[in-house]
């Protein structure tokens, strides 16, 4: 066997294999061994008809294409082993094939390779670290949510009101027919929470006990339904009670009762450390978010095709597999959706070309800065786990596959480069708190043994349907 190797454009090597007819007859009689049993000839038993005795019947070729199927893979493996440099990133297309008069054969594969990739500048970036302030408005509507979350439920004979909850039974319909899924009974529905189509729930201000209503909206344009997008409809409902949140008194006995703190300053206080730590986390994340990005503009690649859609579909995969933790199968979902499985890879091409072009330009700099790991690394990461997970580190080692120690050289590749990329391009430090900020953080706080559970009756947001898109994303994506 030999081959020449030709580089086409976008990305794709021309593989040109030449097979010798010792090769190929052996590829030959293996395609007659495996396929033997499939031939019934009369005076033969079956599986024991002789090779030439079939090809008199069905011509010489009878088993060429099976000895192709052989001879393919095994000739395109060992050229792939020879060519160390050459990284595939999809399957082969099989663009010629021919048979030799000497009784060999020719064949051409067409293979998709990893781009090349121009990095552009990627030291000395003028990408700024910007921190969010914390500010009192923000305390007070954390502090507010708590409260919320500690209300009881009591009811009223009053009005509704926003922010009140009203019981109904409805029953929805257009032109007068009744549709699916538009009735449901003792519902609660808070009003001003946003969750039914607009203008519902403003109709329902008002509203007493034993009030019949009939709300007039009509469904939005991107509803899921296909049969109900932009029609007019009717919901009869049908006032069961209303139910006032009675807020508990914001105090430090509020305090004392749902957190460790013995007064609403030191509460606060809390509350606003924990907020400002959430600011500088947010700001790291889009320090590294927009330095990448600016790494990323900066450098020139072709990606190919198949590379987007190999990436889409993963993305498509790892969507249907979170899905399933909530159990819905993703035909059900799309069919909720009235969407083809094609048409949400589609929606997910764009992101899966800027996710390549990531991964590409990162790999690229790793190779580039000769980033590298040690054993040491994987050990330190292993233990950290083994200690997470409350396991001695031999046993946590016992469960883990090959997959684990490359997700874990992975992740260790990206933040040495992750590490690299912001020292190179000047990762300003936290600004300093101001002098309130820092002594309002370290005044001492009074603890108390546990937190006590929230109020029953505690009012529950509806259901909400899963998000169509995701982000699965390589370690250096998440970058």
């Amino acid at each position: 066997m030999s081959y020449t190797i030709e580089k086409l454009e976008k990305s794709q090597v021309k593989f040109v294999f030449e097979i010798d007819a010792d090769t190929f007859n052996k590829a030959v009689d293996a395609a007659y061994n495996k396929t033997k049993h499939k031939y019934a000839i009369a005076g033969f038993r079956k599986g024991h008809v002789p090779k030439k005795v079939i090809e008199g019947i069905y011509g010489k070729e009878v088993f060429f294409e099976d000895a192709m199927d052989i001879v393919i893979p095994e000739a395109y493996s060992e050229a792939l082993d020879k060519e160390k440099d050459i990284e595939v990133v999809a399957q082969p297309e099989l663009t010629a094939f021919d048979f030799k008069e000497d009784g060999g054969a020719t064949f051409t594969l067409t293979v998709t390779v990893k781009p090349d990739v121009k990095l552009g500048k990627y030291k000395g970036l003028t990408v700024e670290r910007k921190v969010e302030k914390v500010t009192a408005k923000q305390v007070d509507e954390a502090v507010e949510r708590e409260r919320e979350k500690q209300a009881r439920i009591v009811e009223t004979d009053g009005a509704a009101k926003k922010g009140d909850i009203v019981n109904i039974d409805f029953v929805g319909s257009v032109d007068g027919v009744k549709f699916d899924g538009g009735s449901a009974e003792d519902y609660d529905l808070e009003l001003g929470s946003g969750s039914f189509i607009p203008g519902f729930e403003d109709q329902l201000v008002g509203v007493k006990a034993g009030d019949v209503r009939n709300v007039e909206v009509t469904f939005p344009e991107d509803y899921h339904a296909e049969e109900l997008k932009g029609k007019a409809s009717v919901f009869e409902c049908k006032v069961n009670a209303v139910k006032h949140k009675d807020l508990p008194k914001l105090d430090d006995e509020f305090v004392k009762d749902i957190s460790e703190f013995d007064t609403l300053a030191e509460y606060k206080a809390d509350i606003k450390n924990k907020l400002m730590k959430d600011a500088e986390a947010r700001a790291d994340r889009d320090f590294e978010d927009a330095l990448v990005q600016a790494v990323v503009d900066n450098a020139e690649v072709e990606i190919p095709k198949a590379m987007v859609d190999q990436e889409a579909e993963d993305m498509v995969r790892e969507f249907e597999y979170r899905l399933s933790y909530q159990n819905i199968k993703l035909d059900d979902y799309l069919k909720y959706l009235n969407m083809t499985r094609d048409q949400l890879l589609d929606e997910y091409r764009e992101q899966a070309e800027k996710s390549v072009k990531v991964r590409l330009v990162m790999e690229q700099i790793v190779k580039q800065e000769e980033l590298a790991f040690e054993d040491k690394d994987i050990d330190a990461k292993i233990a950290d786990m083994a200690e997470r997970s409350g396991q001695d580190v031999e046993t946590f080692k016992k469960g883990l596959g090959r997959e684990h120690y490359d997700y874990l050289a992975n992740q260790i590749l990206s933040d040495k480069l992750m590490d690299m990329l912001k020292a190179e391009n000047g990762a300003k430090k936290p600004a300093a708190k101001k002098a309130d900020d820092a002594a309002e953080a370290e005044k001492p706080a009074a603890k108390k043994p546990a937190a006590k559970k929230a109020a029953d009756g505690e009012a529950k947001p509806a259901a909400k349907k899963p998000a169509t898109k995701k982000t699965a994303k390589t370690e250096s994506d998440e970058k």
